[in-house]
């Protein structure tokens, strides 16, 4: 999901949501990892269900022992995370079912982890998921976010952005 410009090496990514739900800014994010964005910037979702799909093309660089976060690499050199809920390390994988592991290759919508909502409400602190470019100060030129009440996964385009 990237086109490259005439003429340079800058390129366009789109981001889709890996999550069906409410589409909102990183500030409503209740952890200041997130919020302040020191892990990058991006947006955040309020999920609907437990269903985690990839948001662009690329490499799986990353998914964490516990299966609550995975982190995807585009040939571009974005790099995104999507993180499952706030506090859910704690949970040491109940409930997260990873269905990649690092080294694969994905298209936007590929599943990517299965986690059971209602037990994270239980015993994390919020489902709420932070989509976010962790390199993004090393190689965004721009971030036009999308916010939206209600995304589909792997359709909705959640973010474009332009690299350097």
């Amino acid at each position: 999901m990237f086109k490259k410009l005439f003429g340079n090496k800058q390129v366009e990514e789109q981001l889709v949501a890996p999550l069906n739900g409410k589409v909102v800014p990183l500030d409503e994010v209740d952890d200041p990892v997130f919020n302040q964005r020191m892990m990058g910037d991006g947006v955040a979702i309020e999920p609907v269900d437990g269903k985690v799909v990839s948001p662009v093309d690329g490499e799986i660089v990353q998914l964490f022992p516990t299966n609550h976060a995975v982190g995807i690499k585009t040939k571009s050199g974005v790099e995104v995370l999507v993180h499952i809920g706030l506090e859910t390390v704690s949970m040491e994988g109940e409930g997260f079912e990873g269905h990649v592991k690092a080294g694969d290759k994905v298209k936007a919508g590929d599943h990517l982890i299965s986690f059971d909502p209602a037990l994270v409400t239980e015993k994390a602190k919020s489902t709420i998921t932070p989509i976010v470019i962790t390199n993004f100060d090393d190689i965004v030129e721009s971030f036009d976010p999308a916010y939206t009440d209600s995304s589909q996964a792997g359709e909705t385009v959640i973010a474009t952005l332009q690299t350097k």
